[in-house]
């Protein structure tokens, strides 16, 4: 019997302050504010009974549906049940404003009757302290102040105070609004402003989507795509977050349930890569900042993340919520702060080169560079000869990984790209010493009689990551040694229906049972790079289908029944599309740094 399918069934808005999660019912089921990584104020989502609420439901059983308002972020979502038909638009507002962006702790409901004379029930209670603490409410004229989190939250609103309190039905006959903020309440006047940040925020999105440079191959979701990256990123430090959420699980029952609301470094090089596909500066300029203000800062190891501030303690602990659909544990936090993962390095060399290769910035961008290259060729001399934890972050298992020793080579090769345009030959002749030691781990990787890399050193196992070699230009695509590697490793790790494992060994957890998306669209970036185009498209047009209804990503899918899982929507995914996508419309378009 085939296993049923499991989809998450809510959108997101954003505004690069905070997303929210919109279920297909109206309920708000997550939003952390004021920060990604804040205690939610609505977090059903986790626990039912602990998380609160903020629907707008009817007053009988209904259909939904919901979509996107073209080319943006603002989510539409239609209810039909037996009194009448309305219209729930949920956004946060985002639009230039003196200079710079206004982008405020501000969520906007605007609620539309559509036909009949349809009855409804706004239900708002939100909590602080991951549930612990509901909030008190407090009703004034026309809006209600909740108390108890660490700033106020006022719910300002055109529809009766105490139907809200009393979550009473009442007849939906003119359009109504709800704007929920924290900190700052909206003083100004409601319909005219909601109105007005609506068609401002439509505009902004519409125009930034304009200013996308996207060939028409794949076009509707590489849009998508990027304005789910764009809004993950934390706009005040520049910092991109892996996902909203914490503790959705890769699959039921398994444990892998892990707090996603930081900042990976590994993730920088894929991210800004997308980002430049699609032709947007402003985005990769404030992940530029954000690394370059830990890099100046860390006089030690990198981590493996920092919080979108850039702060490091980032101590993991288990709190006592049910977790979505009864998995547990939720966690809070990320032991992954904690680990050696020595790929880092490389990942933060790779990501600056275009500081030196893009003529869009500035000479003064570019000072003391000497020192910072040699500060980061510093610590890969000086972890070149540990083992490291890897980037699937096992939490007990160390070992020598093909995978950071290819970061140690394309860091180095970017470093001596850096050099040669700074014209630093000391520097050049110490990368490109390290580059070749990098190279050397590399090969002790490999596998003569399976003509295969293994994922470490001594190792038999086979491990998705290795596709990079490919990738990244480390094996010539074309070469039989490339051609054969790659043969291996889908023989191994490939599922049907266009699928790929990270790998099938046991880890802390035992074996993995879902498969990972990003690592599907590796493989579609290989199998393009070695030539097999009509593959790699087959196998693109395959992931499309595992998408939501709004062609959101989750992080794993089960390779039975298709079913999303992992936290969602998942960023990296997006970002393995996107780069998928355009690897595909350019074939052969190698990386620049080679």
């Amino acid at each position: 019997m085939a296993k049923k399918k499991h989809v998450y069934h809510s959108g997101i808005v954003g505004n690069c302050s905070f997303i929210a999660h919109i279920d297909t019912s109206t309920n708000v089921s997550w939003l952390c504010m004021p920060r990604f990584d804040s205690s939610f104020i609505f977090g059903s989502l986790l626990d039912q009974q602990r998380g609160g609420e903020f629907s707008i439901l009817p007053d009988s059983t209904f259909s939904t549906k919901q979509y996107y308002i073209e080319n943006t972020n603002i989510l539409c979502t239609e209810i039909e049940g037996k009194s009448g038909r309305y219209r729930v638009t949920d956004f946060a507002p985002r639009f230039s404003l003196y200079e710079r962006y206004f982008k405020p702790l501000m969520l906007i409901r605007k609620i539309e009757p559509l036909s009949g004379s349809p009855r409804v029930k706004i239900t708002c209670k939100p909590v602080t302290d991951y549930g612990e603490r509901p909030l008190q409410a407090f009703p004034a004229s026309n809006h209600i102040d909740f108390f108890g989190a660490d700033s106020p939250i006022r719910l300002t609103t055109n529809f009766s105070i105490n139907h809200i309190l009393d979550e009473q039905f009442a007849v939906l006959n003119e359009t109504k609004y709800l704007v929920l903020t924290y900190g700052t309440p909206l003083e100004a006047p409601l319909s005219n402003t909601v109105e007005d940040f609506l068609m401002r925020t439509k505009t902004y999105w519409q125009q930034w989507i304009k200013k996308t440079s996207i060939g028409n191959l794949y076009q509707d979701p590489v849009i998508r795509s990027a304005l789910v990256l764009k809004i993950h990123q934390y706009e005040d430090t520049g910092a991109i977050i892996a996902a909203s959420t914490t503790s959705l699980p890769e699959h039921p029952g398994s444990g892998r349930n892990w707090d996603y609301r930081y900042c990976w470094l590994r993730d920088a090089y894929y991210i800004l890569q997308a980002f430049n596909h699609i032709g947007h500066f402003e985005e990769m300029e404030g992940y530029f900042n954000f690394i370059a203000n830990i890099s100046v800062k860390e006089e030690g190891r990198y981590q493996p993340l920092y919080s979108v501030t850039g702060e490091r303690y980032l101590k993991e602990r288990e709190i006592a919520l049910n977790g979505y659909l009864g998995n547990k544990p939720v966690r809070i936090g990320n032991q992954a702060s904690e680990h050696i993962q020595n790929d880092v390095y490389g990942q933060v060399l790779i990501s600056l080169l275009p500081l030196y290769t893009d003529e869009r910035f500035v000479v003064e961008e570019r000072s003391d560079s000497s020192a910072w290259i040699s500060s980061l060729l510093k610590k890969i001399e000086m972890v070149i000869d540990e083992p490291d934890a890897g980037l699937w972050e096992f939490r007990d298992i160390a070992g020598y990984f093909c995978y950071t020793y290819l970061f140690h080579w394309a860091g180095c090769k970017a470093a001596i790209k850096i050099a040669q345009r700074i014209r630093d030959k000391k520097l050049e002749r110490w990368a490109q010493k390290l580059a070749q030691k990098a190279a050397d781990r590399i090969e002790s990787c490999y596998d003569a009689e399976r003509k295969v890399y293994q994922h470490a050193v001594d190792s038999p196992y086979l491990d998705a990551s290795t596709l990079q070699l490919i990738m990244m230009g480390y094996l010539d695509p074309a070469s039989a040694r490339a051609q054969d590697h790659l043969k291996v490793v889908e023989a191994a790790l490939a599922a049907p229906g266009g699928l790929f494992y990270r790998y099938k060994h046991e880890d802390d957890f035992g074996k993995p049972q879902s498969t990972f998306l990003i690592t599907a669209f590796w493989h579609v970036e290989a199998l393009a790079c070695a030539g097999r185009i009509d593959e790699a498209r087959q196998r693109f047009e395959q992931l499309l289908t595992y998408t939501n209804h709004l062609g959101l990503l989750s992080e794993d899918v089960d390779a039975g029944s298709g079913s999303q899982w992992g936290n969602f929507p998942q960023a990296y995914s997006h970002v393995g599309l996107m780069n998928a996508a355009y690897r595909i419309s350019k074939k052969m378009d190698m990386p620049n740094f080679l």
